[in-house]
């Protein structure tokens, strides 16, 4: 005997429609039943070719289309010949437009797209973990971007928000006892952006993070001279790449972000 056969049609991949089909499958308990997906209907003739193959196999016919011709189309020619049809997005749809008085954009697979922008979204988290604090040079050819700088200038936080924009982004820290990868030099200048900061303000910010830890401001990580030598050192590494500068002294991180996503931009246009 002919198991019971349900077509799934979808202007998409159609992975909804068959998400709430089986759903629903899961409530009967005299299946099986076979489901047949038909994805990326463009047209009418794809539609009649459905409603045909479902007149020939008695089966019904579950669906998610946005436009509204589509799915008008589909319903007359099921109810033409008695075939049973579902529309599964369609009512949820002109019931949330009358109630948010906002008109649907009716466009095809944006939920996968939301959920392309997710994936892109963790995996640039990942990258910034990954790739945080110079801790493996390999990133530097991989990223969108790379955060270079002396200590506290923000790095971490910012390429993690950065990361939040979808932007795979490295970082590396300037200091001179360290000599800077050699991949550093090797990536394109307009990729790297050096996060420069005055003395003072460095010297704040220093005392401060020593103070949470519990700690003296004496050490050498908070002494001016220090802090002096090591932006010194930090301005010529930055010279030697050619990189753009942002002076992140009194911006927050937002704000150096907007700066680096405003250069970006830029850079693509030209």
């Amino acid at each position: 005997m002919e198991k019971p056969l349900i077509y799934v049609l979808s202007d998409s991949v159609g992975e909804t429609a068959e998400l709430v089909v089986k759903a629903c499958l899961s409530q009967f308990d005299d299946g099986p039943f076979d489901l047949q997906r038909i994805p990326y209907v463009e047209d009418k003739g794809t539609i009649n070719e459905a409603i045909q193959l479902a007149k020939e196999h008695k089966a019904m016919i579950g669906f998610t289309l946005v436009i509204p011709e589509f799915r008008q189309h589909l319903k007359e020619e099921a109810e033409k010949h008695g075939i049973k049809c579902v529309d599964i997005m369609g009512p949820m749809m002109e019931i949330m437009e009358e109630h948010l008085h906002i008109k649907p954009r009716l466009e095809p697979g944006l939920v996968h797209k939301l959920d392309e922008d997710y994936f892109k979204r963790v995996e640039a988290i990942e990258f910034a973990v990954r790739y945080d604090d110079g801790r493996d040079p390999r990133g530097i050819a991989k990223a969108d971007i790379v955060l270079i700088g002396v200590s506290r200038t923000s790095k971490t936080p910012l390429s993690q928000y950065l990361a939040h924009k979808r932007l795979k982004v490295a970082n590396v820290p300037i200091v001179p006892e360290v000599q800077p990868p050699s991949e550093l030099f090797g990536v394109a200048p307009e990729k790297c952006i050096g996060l420069s900061i005055s003395a003072e303000k460095l010297n704040d910010i220093r005392k401060e993070r020593l103070k949470s830890l519990g700690l003296g401001d004496q050490a050498s990580y908070a002494n001016i001279n220090r802090i002096q030598q090591e932006i010194d050192h930090f301005n010529r590494i930055i010279e030697r790449i050619g990189c753009p500068i942002i002076d992140v002294s009194n911006k927050a991180v937002e704000e150096t972000a907007n700066v680096i996503m405003n250069k970006l931009r830029k850079n693509a246009q030209e």
